[in-house]
């Protein structure tokens, strides 16, 4: 699709939500100048003013409020010949628009959440379409490659993002473990939406407020697995610090004006306490999880990781240390015939609307094989 419309381009954008913004990321195929247009306002992917070109990922950042208000934009670029220091020289400008759907207050919110797809397109694509075209909000929620070991394996992200929400709609994008391991997981800020590189953030999207918790590895850092690779122990530290900021900010935050659902993402789920050598951080992130409780009062909590389905409210069978702050949703599952191949991926898919969370684990064929309904705390 994206080369008949942009022919440089490997894929449609991905607009993916973080903080009060959105990041329109594109992956080109040669070495571009590009922008996008809102409004007859342009943005563009630079470092400190210098238009970039050098790299194939592209990111240009695009107020949210903006990018609601006009229901569109446009993305354009230019082809470089020759980068010189003077007059340098490019191709004729391209460009296509597209139209944006944003998440609006006072309708219905139609997420559809997936994990774990580890490297898989056909089955949890198939999955992620369960809502067609009332989907509003689609989440990746880790472990979407299988490993960090090529370059290639990022364009997963965006082939989902594609086929899912042809550059119309927004994503939320959280890191897994997985997504640590191989010779380009360093590299994996620069494919992905972060928060000044960080890959925990909040975000908004109309009457949705959000919170993206990154867990790391699964496992101590000096576990042999991870050769000296991991220093996720700290990194954990820093975050909680992040959510220590979140809580100060909260009227900036979850309290603001217009938020009526509160959302967490994350692709470990931290209330469920794993076996060894799984059982990692308790104490750290059981002060989590009394400040996301106390503080933030979250109405849904979205997790995989686990390759189980379960669908909890607090007290139930994931809530190891009795802190869990509201219903949750663990999917994110690979359906595996008697020689081992898979044959189904069940996903998540959320309807809010009003009090009401009608939660679903539908499969590749668009069967929901399980479905609750949750209400709002306060």
């Amino acid at each position: 699709m994206a080369d008949r419309i942009l022919p440089e381009l490997r894929f449609l954008p991905a607009v993916f939500a973080v903080g009060e913004h959105y990041q329109i990321l594109t992956w080109a195929r040669s070495e571009l100048l590009l922008g996008v247009e809102v409004n007859g306002v342009r943005y563009f992917d630079h470092s400190g003013g210098i238009v970039r070109s050098m790299n194939r990922l592209h990111r240009v950042q695009v107020p949210a409020r903006e990018l609601d208000r006009a229901g569109a934009y446009t993305v354009f670029y230019r082809r470089i010949i020759d980068r010189k220091p003077y007059f340098t020289t490019t191709e004729e400008p391209v460009s296509a628009a597209f139209r944006f759907r944003p998440v609006r207050a006072g309708e219905p919110v139609h997420i559809y959440h997936l994990s774990d797809a580890h490297g898989s397109f056909t089955l949890p694509s198939g999955a992620g379409s369960y809502f067609g075209a009332d989907l509003n909000l689609l989440i990746l929620n880790g472990d979407i490659v299988d490993s960090s070991d090529r370059i290639g394996h990022f364009e997963l992200i965006f082939r989902l993002c594609e086929a899912l929400t042809r550059g119309e709609l927004p994503c939320v994008f959280s890191r897994g473990n997985h997504d640590l391991r191989g010779q380009y997981a360093e590299c994996l800020a620069e494919y992905t939406p972060t928060r000044h590189g960080l890959p925990y953030y909040t975000f908004r999207l109309g009457p949705l407020w959000g919170l993206v918790l990154d867990c790391g590895e699964d496992k101590e850092d000096g576990n042999g697995e991870y050769g000296h690779t991991v220093a996720c122990h700290g990194f954990r530290l820093e975050e909680g610090a992040f959510l220590e900021e979140v809580v100060r900010n909260a009227d900036r935050e979850y309290l603001a004006h217009g938020v009526e659902y509160r959302l967490i993402v994350s692709h470990v789920p931290i209330f469920h306490r794993n076996i060894p050598p799984f059982d990692i951080e308790q104490e750290l992130y059981t002060g989590w999880l009394r400040c996301v409780r106390e503080h933030i009062r979250p109405h849904l909590w979205l997790s995989g990781h686990l390759h189980t389905l379960q669908m909890e409210e607090p007290g139930g069978a994931l809530d190891s240390y009795g802190l869990q702050p509201c219903p949750a949703m663990v999917s994110g599952y690979a359906v595996s015939d008697a020689g081992g191949r898979h044959v189904d991926f069940v996903g998540s898919a959320v309807t809010l609307d009003g009090n009401r969370m009608e939660c679903s684990f539908t499969d590749s064929h668009h069967n929901a094989r399980t479905t609750r309904v949750f209400f709002k705390n306060s």
